[in-house]
């Protein structure tokens, strides 16, 4: 064609579309009320929804994101606090699971304190070590009733080998903060495969916790 001074397509391009999109599951576990549909929601659809029902066994929900020109499928659980609903739920929960987000509510000190118990019953379904584990205190807009200073958090992030991020899936100013969860849960996963599961863990690092990344714009982008 006139003009057209592009090469015409071979024959690996009709394939493109063909190629198998890598999916990595997160689960986001915690007491009911901490906030984790809100969270998935935020990171999924980019929206703090006005009303959100108790979350009955398991939802889930999927965005595609692109990290160093490949395209991933984040696919993010969310699962019921209440015990009673997640008794039939909970192994298929857990099985093949990518990474894991454990969250509990700034203003609710009971909410930290039974982290400990999501983390046995984490160890209790075989999750291997490597499978990578982060730290969210979810609220943090909510400044005058904070019952968990950032130094308690850092102390328990630091003893489980955890990433800390203090967010809050209500306020649209910390949206980046909540995108930024994923996408560095993401990221790391990536890197992970092309290791090919070697043990990158093996030298634990310090517990940090991460601020949102102010230079982006809009932009998914990891911070670690």
């Amino acid at each position: 064609a006139a003009g057209g001074g592009g090469r015409p397509p071979g024959p690996d391009s009709a394939l493109e579309p063909y190629v198998q999109t890598r999916i990595f599951k997160i689960i986001v576990i915690g007491d009911s009320n901490v906030g984790k549909t809100c969270l998935t929601f935020r990171f999924c659809g980019g929206t703090f929804p006005d009303k959100t029902e108790a979350t009955i066994g398991v939802d889930f929900r999927e965005k595609t994101v692109e990290i160093e020109g490949e395209r991933i499928k984040v696919q993010v659980w969310d699962t019921a606090g209440q015990e009673r609903f997640r008794k039939s739920m909970v192994e298929h929960y857990y099985r093949n699971v990518h990474a894991v987000v454990f969250v509990y509510d700034v203003t609710k000190m009971t909410s930290f304190t039974n982290l400990k118990m999501w983390i046995e019953e984490c160890n209790g379904h075989a999750v291997p070590a490597l499978v990578p584990k982060v730290l969210v205190g979810n609220k943090c807009d909510l400044k005058e009733l904070i019952q968990v200073p950032s130094s308690m958090a850092l102390k328990f992030a630091d003893a489980h080998n955890m990433l800390l991020f203090e967010t809050s899936a209500k306020d649209p100013q910390e949206s980046q903060n909540v995108e930024s969860i994923f996408m560095c849960l993401a990221c790391r996963l990536k890197a992970q495969k092309s290791l090919l599961y070697r043990d990158v863990e093996r030298q634990p690092s310090r517990a940090q916790k991460l601020e949102p990344p102010h230079e982006a714009h809009g932009k998914a982008s990891c911070p670690c």
